[in-house]
């Protein structure tokens, strides 16, 4: 066996370099996911309340459904599709573009499979 010949120091040390790399490992996993600025959890969280009742249960609901499309989407493709919804409704040309375009269109299907994951998770 290869670690019969390492002394206690070493499979310390062998140990702690391990440990490092799995922490550090882990802050990245952490941080990607938490990729969400908390201003744009909290406007979300402010219309989903709006729209679901002003309770303590809509709160708690509504921050599980953040959490779990954040946990789907990052936030690029979040604030894409935000965009595309807001700009689709703009009349004429403009509006248009935003309401036909196939990446359009593909950020929009994104949210809403994240949506409806949340709705089923936290509704």
């Amino acid at each position: 066996m290869a670690l019969a010949g390492l002394t206690g120091r070493m499979v310390v040390a062998l140990a702690a370099v391990a440990a490092t790399a799995i922490l550090a490992s882990a802050q990245v996993s952490a941080q990607d996911v938490n990729d969400y600025p908390t201003s744009a959890r909290a406007e979300y969280v402010f219309g989903c309340m709006k729209a679901n009742g002003e309770t303590r249960q809509s709160i708690d609901q509504c921050s599980c459904s953040i959490d779990v499309i954040a946990s789907v989407i990052p936030y690029d493709r979040y604030v894409t599709a935000e965009t595309v919804l807001s700009m689709s409704q703009v009349r004429g040309n403009l509006g248009s573009e935003f309401r036909s375009s196939e990446q359009a269109t593909n950020a929009l299907n994104d949210l809403r499979r994240a949506q409806a994951e949340a709705e089923v998770r936290c509704f």
